[in-house]
């Protein structure tokens, strides 16, 4: 029987999500509206410097993950990046609040592309090791649901700070915030990168993953390929955190301006993540009485309904109907942020079981780098869209038009990729008898 995690080195591997949740999250709910609203770029231009940051990922991530998968310290293969990348993201994260003093729009792109490259190349070194520790963690099917539960409620708590704290922070993002939101990057890049030192010291590494062949490119290459368990897994992540991306990246603007209440912001905000952080043992709960796939095709089809409702909300809403709406989707991202997760490692032992090889850095690179994929593609045309509809910056109202356009992608779009996802959980191969029968023959493998 595979040992259990204690709770203590749960806590601590799962608080290192904290940091990768406030960065991502701060990144996806506040940048695009500080490069429209503070440095003064067109809608149509601001998402170049995001596009040109994703297209640098599609080299990144797999490099990293490759590396990852070869290298071998006394440490161990992942814990040595968490050490020595936690710094270099603290500081590339603030440079990208910075507001140089350039006239120019070339210039202001040229700036802001080269510190979104950077910083994700500060970030891929850090979270691609740290994902990959998950399946080294525990082989337990259980148990990693509950690590990974462990890991999200850090991941909430963060995003709950992200969504809320900045604008306290900042008081609001105009040009004349400039300073202070620079501050805020300094002081989010430096919460973000200490929980990085708590995973080093609070995890280890198995020594018999150390001593596996070191894999060559295109062996990695091809294992991703040949995994049929993990190109569902990847489906289902990927139709479910383009919908959060999306969401992250446009919740801004639907709280200024469809339903007018930027001054309840920080309520409204937190009474998503509070639900969902509370909402997180229900998941796991659910997922031990059924299975991961059933869990998560329940939970996501409630959050898809309420997107649907969300959008048909007006300024004159009430608060508390509002607060509601925003509590019961919190209990479909507690779902998102789970079970995805959650259903992604056990494709590592199904290879390990057909060839005996792991490759966790290479197809945590590639889920990471689909995601980056995606994203690139979904995220950059919110600017086109606000564009189109006749969104202007910093006005106290929208046009019709521009609220239209901003409930099209708060309620429809993430919706029909929550179904796609649903759909994809539906037709996936490995359940929890057929997974735990592959533990137990790897193990009388091992042992022989």
């Amino acid at each position: 029987m595979t040992p259990k995690l204690t709770r203590k080195k749960k806590l601590m591997y799962g608080a290192g999500d904290i940091g990768f949740s406030l960065t991502s999250t701060i990144l996806g709910l506040f940048f695009l509206l500080f490069m429209i609203d503070v440095v003064g770029l067109r809608p149509l231009i601001a998402g170049i410097p995001i596009l040109i940051g994703k297209i640098w990922d599609f080299i990144n991530d797999p490099i990293f993950g490759y590396l990852s998968d070869r290298t071998r310290t006394r440490w161990g293969r992942r814990r040595p990046y968490l050490l020595f990348g936690a710094l270099p993201l603290a500081f590339t994260f603030t440079m990208l609040w910075y507001r140089p003093g350039f006239e120019s729009t070339g210039a202001l792109v040229a700036y802001y592309s080269v510190a979104y490259i950077i910083f994700e190349a500060s970030a891929t070194l850090l979270y691609m090791p740290y994902f990959a520790l998950t399946p080294e963690l525990t082989s337990d099917y259980d148990e990693r649901t509950s690590l990974t539960t462990y890991r999200m409620f850090f991941s909430i708590l963060g995003s709950l700070l992200a969504f809320t704290l900045p604008s306290v922070l900042v008081g609001g993002f105009s040009p004349e915030n400039a300073s202070k939101i620079l501050y805020m990057g300094a002081i989010f890049g430096l919460m973000s990168a200490l929980p990085m030192f708590v995973t080093f010291f609070g995890t280890e590494e198995r020594e018999d993953f150390s001593e596996l062949e070191k894999p060559t490119l295109w062996e990695s290459i091809k294992s991703v390929w040949k995994n049929v368990p993990f190109r569902y897994g990847l489906g289902i992540f990927l139709a479910t955190w383009i919908s959060v991306d999306i969401l992250q990246s446009i919740l801004a603007f639907y709280v200024k301006y469809v339903i007018e209440r930027e001054a309840q912001n920080t309520i409204i905000m937190g009474s998503i993540f509070v639900v969902a952080i509370f909402a997180l043992p229900i998941w796991n709960w659910v997922s031990k009485r059924w299975s991961k796939r059933y869990a998560y095709m329940y939970g996501i089809a409630f959050w898809a309904v309420v997107q649907l409702v969300l959008m048909n909300l007006t300024p004159d809403t009430s608060l508390v109907l509002i607060l509601t709406l925003c509590a019961l989707a919190g209990v479909g991202v507690a779902a998102a942020h789970v079970l995805p997760w959650a259903i992604l490692p056990d494709a590592i032992e199904w290879y390990e079981y057909q060839t005996g090889e792991r490759h966790e850095g290479m197809f945590y690179s590639v889920t990471t780098l689909a995601r980056k994929i995606t994203s690139a593609i979904s995220i950059p045309l919110i600017g086109p869209i606000l564009e189109i509809t006749g969104y202007q910056a910093n006005l106290p109202h929208q046009n019709p038009q521009a609220i239209r356009g901003i409930k099209m992608i708060i309620g429809p779009i993430p919706a029909v990729l929550l179904v796609i996802g649903i759909i994809v959980a539906y037709k996936y191969p490995l359940d929890r008898d057929e997974f735990l029968n592959i533990v137990e023959k790897l193990k009388q493998r091992r042992a022989a």
